[in-house]
């Protein structure tokens, strides 16, 4: 059976998020495969729709064109006043005049050709088109009612009362009011393709790709911030309605011409056969280019063959778009690239709902992407290939590191999610955070910082607490570029989002263990276990342990460590809590340390989002720096075991420095004894080394210049303070703290400064070059 040229069958419905798609393969169509250019197209859709319920409707051909839910109900509204007026008989001659009245026979035959017209052949085609003639036929029999004679105008009531039903038919459609209310806004009546083109724009995107942006309105939206992340604008707005911020993408695949759609899906077409080896994916990032070489081949060899112009950016523009479909990441891609996004989430059911993220800048938003179901599967493919660990009902939960990207990524599935896979993605930042940026972004106090650098310069025991996302893992990485670079470190993750290559790379002696991640089901037998890496560690020789995160039985083996001072170095970690107390609790009835195992501890560090007067926005602050002494027994909180040096101030925003905690510190009196430092020279170091954190900042906003603040400009500043201090140990016997302050910041001004403001200017003029 054929409609309008369609053969009807051409069709498949696709489940997605518990929304169903009906697809039509439009590639061969000789029409123009569009709802609001071409009748054909609505005559076939209608036709289907008697037979189909679906939520949204696509036509596919070298892009694809997406009905949303609202324009598909319209189309399924119409297609059920059709059914209705069938079922009624509505043109049926006892609807259409008085049947008695056999002159009315020869105008009974008349109406019976315009109700057929518009309730059952014009309303499939142009449903507008059909409510406007159904309009005017009302007019025109009115008129002829007010002249006929009595006994026409007993036939003529009947038939003015089938028209009114249909009229009124047609206005309970969602379609019809829109039209009614397009029309009152114009002084004439224009060609129905025009309002058809107003009511029925679709949604393009290119048919290889599965996901789709949802476009909507962008009037009373504020616009937040606007930048570029691979060659996709990134717009950032606010909406007066809305908790979360918006994230909208424009990515260049989702706005090419029609000759590049048509020259990317017959590359993808060719591409598609050659299935990359487990040993390819797992080298993505080495193996990308040549990836994407191999495409710019294809893509100008199908360019050549239909004559087809493309310049040589253009295909390379290509094949980064058809590398990011086949062996990248799809559309995720661009958002695991956006490194000022800390978080990604794709909730079960897939599809259901857009993406979300965590903006560093602007906290949860929501973004403009709905992901699919076959992504997905396809992507699941994919980490298992890579991670060489199986996903299934068996093992419901994958956790991996994808190391091109710098993110962790963890996938859930049933029978642990019901509702289908989820993926939940971490990106690392790629160079680490310092404890000049904390004071830039308020995280901390300079007070603060000075504190810890000398802590950490003291060989401290010390864990930094805090929940998901209040920064302590950052904090940590800050940590450890205070220790001095004469020190070896070992770093021990389960999942790697310290920077270790970066810091190695600004030159720290720092080695990474890896060890089995504690949520992944069906670990490989190659991974070592916390307890056993750490034991390992601590025969690595002298060097100072940086534990990622104390998760479970290793807790034990970190607090040997501890009481051993892991050989006179110092021992840093991270834990889940809101306080010093907590750790305690965790440490000792959650893990199993003795009490007077975790009095090994030194320091704990608490970090904690803060809302702001009951804001719905977070921010990331420390809130107390807190001291374990040793003369306590059993529970630490009631027999004054933790002291706290710095607390918070939400009032003021600010880390308050308890300065009558120093006499009652055991702490300070230890370094004191063991250093050979008076209270006064501690105090006095700490607010050098806090100035000197101050400083960055102060030039970084002065100068605008951020890479002042980044790990390779202050682990050199702070490399440099502490030789100044050592020359003035070597030639005086003694500190002169206002004097090694001075000569510091000449050497940052006369040195780091300069060669950074020239790397500037020179880097600004290669780019207008």
């Amino acid at each position: 059976m054929k409609i309008g040229g369609f053969k009807v069958g051409e069709y498949v419905i696709k489940r997605e998020a518990n929304k169903y798609y009906l697809i039509f393969d439009c590639k061969n169509c000789i029409y123009k495969s569009s709802l609001s250019e071409d009748e054909a197209c609505r005559l076939h859709l209608v036709a289907v729709l008697q037979k189909t319920n679906p939520n949204i409707v696509v036509l596919s051909e070298v892009y694809d064109k997406i009905y949303n839910e609202q324009q598909t109900d319209m189309f399924k509204e119409i297609t059920k006043i059709m059914q209705q007026f069938a079922a009624e008989n509505i043109w049926g001659y006892t609807n259409l005049g008085d049947v008695k009245n056999r002159a009315e026979e020869r105008r009974i035959g008349v109406r019976h050709r315009v109700v057929v017209s518009i309730a059952k052949d014009l309303i499939a085609r142009d449903p507008i088109k059909a409510y406007l003639l159904c309009l005017s036929e009302i007019q025109k029999e009115k008129e002829r009612f007010k002249e006929g004679d009595e006994e026409y105008r007993r036939g003529s009531r009947i038939y003015l009362k089938t028209l009114l039903h249909i009229r009124q038919a047609f206005e309970e459609c969602e379609m019809i009011k829109r039209v009614r209310k397009f029309l009152a806004e114009l002084t004439e009546i224009p060609d129905t393709t025009e309002i058809y083109r107003a009511l029925f724009e679709a949604q393009i995107k290119p048919s290889f790709i599965g996901s789709r942006l949802l476009l909507g309105e962008e009037s009373g939206l504020e616009l937040l911030d606007e930048y570029t992340v691979k060659n996709t604008v990134v717009q950032i707005f606010s909406h007066p309605d809305r908790a979360r911020n918006l994230y909208f993408i424009y990515p260049p695949e989702y706005s090419l011409s029609p000759e590049k759609y048509f020259v990317i899906s017959k590359t993808k077409e060719i591409v598609s056969e050659y299935t990359p080896s487990k040993a390819a994916l797992s080298s993505v990032t080495s193996s990308r280019t040549y990836f994407e070489r191999l495409y710019e081949t294809t893509l100008m060899e199908v360019a050549d063959h239909y004559d087809i112009k493309l310049t040589k950016k253009e295909l390379e523009e290509l094949s980064e778009i058809v590398a990011r479909y086949t062996v990248g990441y799809g559309i995720l891609e661009i958002l695991l690239s956006d490194r000022k996004i800390t978080d990604v989430y794709v909730d079960s059911p897939i599809g259901e709902q857009p993406i979300y993220i965590v903006h560093s800048d602007f906290g949860q938003c929501t973004t403009n992407i709905l992901y699919t179901e076959r992504e997905a599967l396809t992507l699941i493919t994919k980490l298992r290939a890579m991670s060489g660990r199986p996903f299934d009902e068996a093992h419901p939960v994958l956790d991996y590191d994808l190391p091109d990207l710098e993110t962790r990524v963890a996938v859930i599935g049933p029978p642990l999610a019901p509702d289908g896979v989820a993926f939940a993605f971490r990106l690392h930042k790629l160079t680490p955070w310092t404890l000049p940026q904390f004071i830039d972004v308020k995280f901390l106090t300079p007070l603060a910082a000075g504190l810890l650098s000398f802590l950490i310069d003291n060989q401290v025991t010390l864990l930094i607490t805090g929940s998901r996302g209040s920064g302590k893992t950052s904090l940590l990485t800050a940590c450890i570029l205070e220790i001095p670079k004469n020190i070896r470190i070992i770093v021990q993750e389960d999942t790697l989002e310290i920077p270790v290559p970066y810091i190695k790379k600004i030159g720290f002696n720092i080695q990474r263990l890896k060890t089995k991640s504690p949520i992944t089901a069906g670990k490989t037998e190659t991974e070592v276990e916390p307890q056993e890496a750490l034991r390992t560690a601590l025969r690595l020789g002298d060097s100072a342990i940086v534990l990622g995160e104390v998760r479970s039985v290793e807790a034990i083996t970190l607090y040997e460590a501890m009481r051993v001072g892991a050989a006179g170095n110092v021992v840093m970690g991270t834990i889940h809590g809101d306080s010093a107390y907590s750790v305690w609790d965790r440490v000792v009835n959650d893990l199993g340390v003795p009490t007077t195992s975790f009095k090994a501890t030194d320091v704990i560090v608490t970090a904690r989002p803060i809302r702001f007067y009951g804001s719905l926005r977070r921010h990331r602050r420390l809130v107390e720096i807190t001291e374990v002494k040793k003369h306590w027994n059993e529970e630490p909180l009631r027999e004054g075991g933790l002291l706290n040096l710095m607390t918070y101030e939400a009032k003021k925003d600010s880390l308050i420095f308890l300065e009558d905690s120093i006499k009652d510190s055991e702490l300070f009196s230890k370094i004191e004894k063991t250093s050979g430092l008076s209270i006064r020279d501690i105090w006095s170091e700490i607010k050098v080394r806090a100035e000197s954190k101050k400083y960055l900042v102060d030039l970084k906003r002065k100068h605008s210049l951020p890479e002042i603040l980044e790990a390779e400009s202050t682990a050199a500043a702070h490399s440099k303070l502490l030789l100044l201090k050592e020359k003035q140990i070597r030639e005086h016997g003694s500190v002169n703290y206002n004097e090694w302050l001075s000569e510091w910041k000449k050497w940052v001004d006369t040195t780091l400064l300069k060669n950074l403001l020239k790397e500037r200017k020179e880097s600004h003029a290669k780019k207008k070059g």
